[in-house]
């Protein structure tokens, strides 16, 4: 019995590392570690810094419906799962020019 408990537990785990690896470029870099704390389950996801862009989608809408979905899976496990995606190390990928902007480039194209 208490086998069954911790497979029913993972599913919520496997389901999107499942998902997550279809949508990816670089499958074999995803991790997926499941946390449980007083507020639920965590699971925080970490990808290639190259599929970012696959995961979280045009305006978050990838990474939201992710969420949807494991949220989904764990109520059909009585658990409230909320997803977390780690940014790459260093922060965000450089912009296409590849150069860096500082705070006067950025005030400066905010002026109309």
């Amino acid at each position: 019995m208490a086998k069954e408990k911790a497979v029913s537990q993972d599913r919520d785990r496997d389901f999107v590392e499942i998902i997550i690896k279809e949508i990816v470029n670089n499958p074999d870099a995803v991790k997926v570690v499941r946390t449980v704390d007083e507020l639920g389950v965590l699971l925080t996801v970490k990808v290639d810094p190259t599929d970012m862009g696959l995961l979280i989608g045009r305006s978050g809408s990838t990474a939201k419906a992710i969420r949807t979905l494991a949220r989904i899976v764990g109520m059909r496990n009585n658990a409230r799962v909320n997803l977390k995606i780690e940014e790459p190390e260093g922060g965000r990928a450089p912009s296409a020019t590849g150069k860096t902007r500082n705070v006067e480039d950025v005030m400066g194209d905010l002026d109309m």
